[in-house]
């Protein structure tokens, strides 16, 4: 190709004011009446051609082809139904007349599943295509896909048309569950409301109602009738703290596209509101104080204490009316009011006859029935009056020998106990303090997780029904706190044992729980025992698989598992139990399913390109230049971008510099002669 470029040897400016110039002499010449004003003219125009330079451009092209871009959606909604045969086809077709097209190549990008649920990334994709290849060459965009992508707000600005062909079917319907609001935590005990909506989508039958099953950690389902197409208010109370896994789903109804999106997993974390705390210390001492800051640092325990100053032996002839102290409700606590408390504490008590046989009896039952009592003894549970002397013994999980020890010793975590997320890993254990005094006991039951002098158990847990039992042998666990003999971890053992007896779930010692992330789990069972079976996983579709756990610390063992599929899985070691969700139930591929062009119209318009339907066959392939429609009825456009690659230039002087002196001198001796014959 030969063209003319000029290349001037001055700046453009200092050229227009020497043409300038030699335009000023010309007319100055031409109202002198001078003969030569041509031949000036002339010469002036010569010399400023010289110092623009004009010269022949000639370049060696070799032309390139046109590269359409044709993205091929394979990502989880395509493998409903025929899409993915249909889809196939059509790319292979589309490729084979692409490729027969003069001058044009094809680049076939598979699209496939976003990562981490993120759906179709078809835009994504196709900016990264464009990066790796020159826009000026770009022909055409088409999209093999359902339409449905969720990254539209990457749609990239093209020179080229870019083009639908939409695979499903005008028939296609599905039905599908959304949940439209759920807490991430709930208040045991208090109801909270979840808004589920079950639509149908396409070319629905028109059903009007459904059947619903809800299920809650795995239990059996509840099923109830609803209506389709309207928001379903679903009140709800957790039956536990910790994570309660909710699952709901609908039955698959006959000719609808996919069940992935009938069920639902809500995971919801049940916290409790206010810990209710009854503290019943027998007399003033310097322990009360500790259980007292302890319980109150707390802002969701709600504490009840009574201390008993003045028992009704004490003779001190004051009369009753003259006292200011409070009267203990024993009644109303210990008969009333007692399923009300998550926890009771007996710190030092003895029996002094305020509360009387049944009361105590009463207590005992309310551990049977899930309650929790912790017994800090002091010298007097080993007396006459003792505590363990009441009705209250047949849910202790030790005897009292009738002996106390005054001697210093350092508390020690026994073996069993360092397996008890109680006791296990408590800081600091070779450097705690000594205390001073430990009421002798037999155990007969529980788990002794402490131990003191001359290995007597100081701290023994138990389950006694559906209830807890903690016994301390000691009232000296205040020591810690004053940092005698260097102190301990006094407030945070406290601090475990009542939340082991109030059952929080983080400090269960016999767990089964699993851990997600992503679509791999990390399975961690929590026992006493050094040896476990493996875990049997229940996957989503009843398959099962054994997973062998190693131990990583004392009492904990773990080991990851990559789930197969989304969905719940049912974990089972022994006769422990747990249930967990991996990824939503219906991914985000599955939240939609019909195919529909509406979401990318708005970004095809302005690229002239159009929506076609496979189910209609496949459209012929038409050459139209850019800025006009490319889309019509059976038809799409690609724009010929007639790209060239330069392989060589040359140039060429229009006007050599012998040339330029020539016909500048004669002009200008020319001109001189002519005016000077005059």
């Amino acid at each position: 190709m030969t063209t003319v470029v000029f290349d001037p040897l001055l700046p453009w400016g200092v050229i227009w004011a020497l043409a300038g110039l030699a335009a000023l002499g010309v007319a100055l010449a031409l109202w002198r009446g001078l003969r030569g004003w041509a031949l000036r003219a002339l010469a002036g125009l010569v010399l400023v051609g010289a110092l623009v330079q004009p010269s022949y451009q000639i370049e060696d092209r070799d032309s390139l082809p046109d590269i359409v871009l044709m993205l091929v959606d394979q990502s989880a909604s395509q493998t409903l139904a025929d899409r993915v045969g249909v889809t196939t086809q059509a790319a292979e077709t589309l490729e084979a007349r692409l490729s027969a097209r003069p001058n044009t190549e094809v680049r076939r990008i598979l699209v496939g599943d976003g990562e981490e649920d993120a759906g179709t990334q078809l835009m994504t994709a196709l900016n990264t295509a464009l990066a790796e290849e020159p826009r000026g060459r770009i022909a055409g965009v088409l999209l093999l896909s359902d339409g449905r992508l969720h990254d539209l707000e990457r749609a990239p600005t093209l020179p080229a048309p870019m083009h639908l062909l939409m695979t499903g079917r005008d028939t296609d319907w599905d039905r599908r569950l959304t949940v439209r609001n759920a807490p991430a935590f709930a208040i045991l005990g208090e109801e909270i409301t979840l808004t589920l909506r079950i639509d149908d989508d396409g070319a629905a039958p028109g059903d009007s109602t459904t059947r619903l099953a809800i299920s809650v950690d795995g239990e059996p389902p509840q099923q109830f009738t609803v209506n389709i197409g309207e928001d379903l208010e679903l009140p709800l109370t957790l039956p536990h703290g910790g994570r309660n896994i909710i699952e709901f789903s609908v039955p698959q109804a006959e000719g609808e596209l996919t069940d992935r999106n009938n069920t639902a997993l809500v995971q919801i974390n049940g916290v409790r509101d206010r810990l209710r705390v009854l503290l019943v210390s027998g007399e003033p001492h310097a322990g009360s104080r500790t259980w007292r800051n302890l319980l109150k640092s707390d802002s969701s325990v709600d504490l009840v204490h009574f201390t008993i100053l003045r028992p009704p032996e004490k003779q001190d002839g004051v009369p009753v009316t003259e006292l200011s102290l409070i009267a203990f409700p024993t009644r109303e606590l210990f008969l009333d009011k007692i399923d009300d408390f998550d926890l009771i504490i007996f710190d030092r008590y003895k029996r002094r006859g305020i509360l009387p046989g049944i009361y105590l009896e009463n207590v005992a039952s309310y551990v049977q029935n899930g309650g929790a009592v912790l017994v800090a003894a002091g010298p007097d549970f080993a007396s006459a009056d003792s505590i363990y002397r009441s009705p209250l013994s047949s849910v202790l999980p030790a005897d009292p020998t009738a002996r106390v020890i005054d001697a210093p010793y350092a508390p020690v975590v026994t073996d069993l106990g360092a397996r008890h997320p109680v006791t296990a890993g408590l800081p600091d254990e070779d450097s705690w303090g000594r205390w001073l005094r430990q009421v002798d006991l037999t155990p007969r039951a529980g788990s002794v997780v402490m131990s003191g002098v001359d290995d007597r158990p100081l701290l023994i847990l138990d389950r006694v029904g559906r209830g807890r039992v903690a016994l301390l042998a000691s009232d000296h666990a205040w020591l810690w706190s004053r940092g005698y003999d260097g102190g301990g971890p006094q407030m945070e053992l406290l601090r475990r044992l009542a939340h082991w007896m109030m059952k929080e779930p983080e400090l269960e010692e016999e767990a089964l729980w699993a851990e997600p992330t992503g679509q791999t789990m990390r399975i961690i069972r929590r026992s006493l025992s050094e040896r476990i079976g493996p875990v049997t996983v229940t996957n989503p579709d009843g398959s099962t698989a054994e997973i062998d756990l190693k131990e990583t610390s004392p009492g904990q063992f773990e080991a990851l598992y990559d789930g197969p599929d989304i969905g719940l899985y049912r974990l089972t070691e022994g006769e422990t139990e747990a249930v967990i969700g991996l990824g939503p139930a219906a991914p985000r591929e599955f939240e939609q399913t019909i195919a529909t062009g509406d979401l990318l119209r708005p970004a095809l318009a302005p690229l002239r390109g159009g929506v076609h339907r496979l189910e209609t066959g496949l459209p012929s392939i038409r050459s139209v230049r850019a800025g006009r429609p490319a889309a019509g009825r059976g038809w799409i456009g690609l724009t010929p971008r007639n790209a060239f690659e330069t392989r060589d230039v040359r140039k060429t002087p229009l006007l050599p510099a012998w040339l330029v002196l020539v016909l500048s001198a004669g002009l200008i001796v020319g001109a001189w002669l002519r005016e000077g014959r005059t």
